[in-house]
Order: C-alpha cells, then sequence, then structure tokens
C-alpha cells in the first residue's frame, strides 16, 4: 500500500515537472509571439504617425543634395571721412582708442600717420586695423559715429573681397602630400635600406621637403588670419589743399625752363638750313657769273 501510494507520488510529481516544462517553453513562445506583436504595432503606429510622401518630398527637396563649403571670404573696408584739419588728429586718436578698447583679440593698429598742420590749414591721415571677421560690420558704424559727432563727414566707404578657398584647399592638399612624402623618407633614413649616396640624398630631400612644408604652414596661417581679420582702412582729409608757392609757380618755371629748348631747336634748325642753303646758293651764284662772263665776250 505504501509503494502504490509512493509510485503515485513519484508520478505526480514527474507529471508535475513535465508540465512546468511544458509551460516554460510555451512561456517563451507567448513571449516571443506577443513581443513580434508589439513590435508590429510600433511599426504601424509610426506608419501612422508618419507625414505624408509629398511632405518628405518636399523635405528633401529643400536640403542640398551635396554638401556645400562656405568660402573663405578675406574682407577689405575703405572709409573716407572729411573734416576741419584742426580735428583730424583728435578723430583718428579717438578711432584707435576704441580699437584698443576692444582687445587685441577683437581689434589690432596694423599702422597709423598723420601730416600736415593746422596752421596751414590742411592735414590729412591715414588709419589701418585689423579687426575679427564677424564685428567688422559693427566696428565700421561705430567709427562712421564717432566721425559724425566730431564733425565729419563720410565721403567714401567701399568693401571689397577675395575668395581664398581654393588656395586654402590647394595649399592644404599640397602640405599633406608633402608631409606624407617626408615620412616615407624618413622611414628610409631610418631602416638605413640603400647606399650611402641614396641615404645622403634622402636626408637632402627630407631637408628640402621640410622647407616646404614650412612654407606652406606660412601661407595657410597667412590665408586664415586674412579670413579671420578683416582689414579696415581709413583716411581723414580736410576740405582742400592750399595751394603752396612751388604750387603757383610751377607754371612760370616751366615756362623758363622751356624757353632753353626752344633756342635749342631754333639754332640746330639754323645750322641746318645753314649746312644746306650756303653750298646751292654757292652753286647758283657761280652758275649766273659763269653765264654773265660768257655773254660779256659775245656782245663785244
Amino acid at each position: 500500500m505504501r509503494q502504490r501510494i509512493f509510485l503515485s507520488g513519484v508520478a505526480v510529481a514527474c507529471l508535475a515537472l513535465a508540465a512546468c516544462s511544458e509551460q516554460a517553453e510555451y512561456g517563451d513562445s507567448v513571449d516571443m509571439a506577443e513581443t513580434d506583436v508589439a513590435a508590429e504595432s510600433v511599426l504601424q503606429y509610426e506608419a501612422a504617425s508618419a507625414p505624408p510622401a509629398s511632405a518628405d518630398i518636399a523635405t528633401l527637396e529643400s536640403r542640398p543634395d551635396i554638401p556645400v563649403n562656405l568660402p573663405k571670404m578675406s574682407y577689405i573696408y575703405e572709409y573716407g571721412f572729411r573734416l576741419p584739419a584742426e580735428d583730424i588728429a583728435d578723430l583718428q586718436l579717438r578711432h584707435a582708442d576704441m580699437c584698443e578698447a576692444r582687445g587685441p583679440y577683437v581689434c589690432q593698429i596694423v599702422s597709423q600717420s598723420h601730416s600736415g598742420s593746422v596752421e596751414d590749414g590742411y592735414a590729412s591721415g591715414r588709419l589701418e586695423l585689423a579687426v575679427i571677421a564677424d564685428q567688422a560690420r559693427s566696428f565700421g558704424s561705430d567709427l562712421s559715429g564717432a566721425a559724425e559727432t566730431a564733425g565729419g563727414e563720410q565721403v567714401t566707404h567701399a568693401i571689397t573681397g577675395q575668395d581664398l578657398s581654393k588656395n586654402m584647399i590647394d595649399t592644404e592638399a599640397r602640405l599633406r602630400s608633402r608631409i606624407a612624402l617626408r615620412d616615407r623618407m624618413m622611414d628610409v633614413l631610418r631602416t638605413r635600406n640603400g647606399s650611402v649616396e641614396e641615404l645622403v640624398e634622402a636626408e637632402r630631400s627630407v631637408a628640402r621637403i621640410n622647407e616646404e612644408i614650412d612654407q606652406a604652414r606660412s601661407w595657410l596661417e597667412e590665408m586664415r588670419g586674412r579670413v579671420a581679420y578683416t582689414r579696415i582702412n581709413i583716411d581723414y582729409a580736410s576740405a582742400a589743399a592750399p595751394a603752396t608757392t612751388s604750387e603757383i609757380l610751377a607754371p612760370a618755371a616751366s615756362a623758363i625752363s622751356s624757353i632753353g629748348t626752344v633756342l635749342g631747336w631754333m639754332l640746330a634748325f639754323a645750322i641746318v638750313i645753314a649746312t644746306i642753303g650756303l653750298p646751292v646758293a654757292a652753286g647758283v651764284y657761280g652758275v649766273r657769273w659763269a653765264k654773265a662772263r660768257l655773254k660779256g665776250p659775245a656782245e663785244a
């Protein structure tokens, strides 16, 4: 009896384990099926909530098919102000102070010059600045405002630009090729594969290539600086330049100096006429004299 009960219990336990394993397998399959259904539902939701195909086409058409690089432009701004001679120096110093107040990373003074005096009634000046590109236009407006405040008048304004994109790209490509060549030559020198003449020539080539690399880097940095900083040139001048004594006497001096030239040409012409005319006149006179002598005896 006890053995039957024990066997019945073992059978029940086996059945329970089998049921558990089947339930586990069934659960895995159910989970996978539920996952597939959930993924399909998400895709259906995204398809339903996505904009229509025409909107996608319009969006794609509004975007460039090929990435476009902005040109590397170098700009030069030209300003010309006219104001009384006694105010030019003060305005020039004020513009220079405005530049220094912004700091060396924003504005730098390249050159500054002034000529003339108040006593002469005429003066002029020039100020060259290098301003960071993204603030050049606003700084130019500030310069014009300061000139108007000082009683000046803006008479000229010009902006010129130069596209350095191609030059920069070519220089960068040349720099990369020179560096790669230099590295290959250095590998030859490190491995010492070759004759003495080849190694010496490789060292010379490395030195020459290093010079080309330094020159290309210098050109590239110079062009990057021209793109990063805009040159602003400012000219100052008074209303008009007074006529000086030398300018007044210049026409008279020119006329006096030309007298000698005119006399020289006249003397040269007289010499030519005398050289040609005297022999001709002598010949004509001789012919007439001979005819006169021949007529005399015949009449007698």
